[in-house]
């Protein structure tokens, strides 16, 4: 079984995506399809405590290598914890423009000493079944990504990602571009260097630098992972699903139309 915060530390690049249909069976077909991990967005989709469980099932059940991550819709203590209990290996936690932000993401992650995070009997232990096992393990296992993706977390980047325990630090392209007032320029000069600058920073205190390629875009992917990204998110299912469905459906109209002008039906 592939462990992700193993791969990154070794600085291998983890290839994954995005959950906002709370599908299982959406879920379940990415997984199959190879992807390292799948991030269930329980902050912009509807998903909730039940559905998230649901899905990091279904997500296992497609692939015993794929990941099941949360993007969490914030990032206190309790609803971290929640989410861990429910299955995900790792959160990323949005919106982190502090130190003391990514700290409170640290404790709650992470179960004593390391952190406070609470211990009960729950489907990440297998309902007690294998608690010893997850108690000797869950630290070494469970990925903490922040999610900086506002000017203010960019400035302060280095303070954010100096901090112990975190794994990872994922740029929200979108969020970031309209924190700085050029909403969807993603590839504005200032959204280029805010980019540099984390990725500048990620490396300096030994975090993957992860981002997010929104469009199904391969060209876009390989240009990021040559700039240093190593925990990149391709896409997602709603994304993916209206590309292909458009894409096809264009070029049926066009052949439609081209065959009835030249038969006249």
């Amino acid at each position: 079984m592939m462990e992700l915060r193993r791969e990154l530390k070794a600085g291998r690049t983890a290839v994954g995506s995005w959950i906002n249909t709370c599908s299982a069976v959406t879920a379940e077909l990415m997984a199959a399809v190879g992807f390292d991990f799948l991030a269930v967005d329980a902050e912009h989709s509807a998903a909730d405590l039940p559905q998230a469980q649901a899905l990091f099932q279904a997500i296992r059940a497609g692939s015993p290598d794929c990941a099941p991550l949360v993007r969490l819709p914030g990032h206190d203590y309790a609803m971290v914890k929640r989410f861990l209990d429910a299955g995900a290996l790792g959160v990323i936690a949005p919106l982190i423009n502090a130190p003391e932000q990514a700290e409170e993401v640290v404790r709650a992650v992470k179960y004593p000493p390391e952190g406070a995070r609470g211990v009960g009997f729950c489907r990440a232990n297998m309902y007690g079944m294998r608690f010893e096992e997850e108690m000797r393990s869950a630290n070494d296992r469970t990925l903490v990504c922040v999610q900086i993706e506002h000017a203010d977390g960019v400035e302060r980047a280095d303070e954010i990602l100096s901090v112990p325990g975190v794994d990872a630090a994922f740029i929200g392209p979108y969020d970031l571009s309209a924190s700085m007032g050029i909403t969807g320029q993603l590839n504005h000069p200032q959204m280029q260097a805010a980019r540099r600058r984390v990725l500048e920073a990620a490396g300096r205190h030994g975090v993957a630098a992860g981002i997010h390629v929104v469009r199904p875009d391969v060209d876009e992917f390989m240009e990021r992972w040559r700039e240093g990204y190593r925990f990149i998110a391709y896409s997602l299912d709603v994304t993916m699903l209206i590309e292909a469905c458009r894409t096809g459906l264009a070029a049926i109209r066009h052949r439609l139309t081209a065959q009835q002008a030249r038969t006249g039906l």
